[in-house]
């Protein structure tokens, strides 16, 4: 069996009428996936249940997240099974090919949110991920000096790490480990990381999940290395306007990006020059592997 997509002639989304939106949204997506193809996109996704958030009247409509994959699904899309906190289960989905990735982007999911550990290995994570969420006036050029402030303790630790535009407002540092780990050393590591950021710039950063807190100030979510949450897969796109996507960079963009956030934000057409250019500047994160340190590193 195929999925069939429709294939409008508008180039993107920036379209009057929302189910012309979605339709061309829908096809623009596809088509940097056929592009990237397994080397990069699926790299991203393999093995990890994926939460679908699905957008059926398109990106200025009601937009729902789907953790259960939908029973309608076709026989070669993949499942895998996770308890719930409550008790029970849930089957996920798992974007193993190109066909159920087309799929699931026919579904309208518009956006590509992963655990950060892969099936059957639902309790090991394999990496840390740091959130930089900036809280207005701050913005992308706060998130990058925040980022490599972050990047200076993980140096220190001894850890390489690798960013990622979030394809929205802020970037993700990831923490490759790719061996034995649990959730619960990996969030103890990242909160302890991003408590001693906002010590050392109380003034520009914070580290509290209470938001009346990030006004003016770059939030570091160290919550999402839990075995319930999920982020956005790297290569997905944002559904927006301008439909960015959440697109690997290097260390020196983020310093270039202190001074001009505009240079990071990248739509599917850049994306694919990216790749021609540089390949998958995120691949080190699904093979490298590194040891937390101990607690008392510092």
């Amino acid at each position: 069996a195929q999925a069939r997509f429709p294939s409008p002639n508008a180039r993107g989304p920036r379209l009057g009428n929302p189910i012309d939106r979605k339709i061309a949204l829908v096809a623009r997506l596809r088509t940097i996936l056929v592009k990237i193809k397994s080397n990069y996109e699926i790299s991203g996704l393999r093995d990890r249940p994926i939460t679908l958030k699905r957008y059926p009247d398109g990106v200025d409509g009601l937009f729902f997240y789907e953790k259960r994959c939908p029973p309608h699904r076709p026989d070669w899309v993949e499942t895998h099974e996770v308890p719930r906190s409550e008790g029970g289960k849930i089957d996920f989905c798992v974007m193993n090919s190109l066909p159920a990735l087309v799929w699931a982007v026919n579904l309208a999911d518009l956006e590509l949110h992963v655990f950060l550990h892969r099936a059957p290995k639902i309790m090991q994570p394999t990496a840390v991920v740091f959130d930089l969420d900036p809280g207005a006036p701050a913005d992308i050029t706060d998130c990058c000096q925040t980022a490599l402030r972050l990047k200076s303790l993980l140096d220190k630790a001894k850890l390489k790490s690798f960013p990622k535009t979030s394809g929205s407002k802020g970037l993700q540092i990831y923490v490759p480990l790719n061996r034995a780990a649990t959730y619960e050393q990996t969030k103890a590591f990242a909160r302890g990381i991003a408590a001693e950021l906002e010590k050392a710039f109380p003034e520009s950063i914070v580290s509290n999940m209470q938001k009346s807190l990030r006004k003016g100030k770059v939030f570091v979510d160290w919550s999402q290395n839990d075995d319930h949450k999920t982020t956005v897969c790297v290569y997905s796109m944002r559904a927006k306007e301008t439909p960015a996507v959440s697109t690997p960079i290097t260390w020196d963009e983020v310093e270039a990006g202190k001074d001009n956030g505009t240079t990071l934000v990248f739509e599917p057409e850049d994306v694919l020059k990216r790749v021609e250019k540089h390949g998958d500047l995120f691949a080190p994160v699904l093979k490298l592997k590194q040891s937390l340190p101990s607690p008392d590193f510092a």
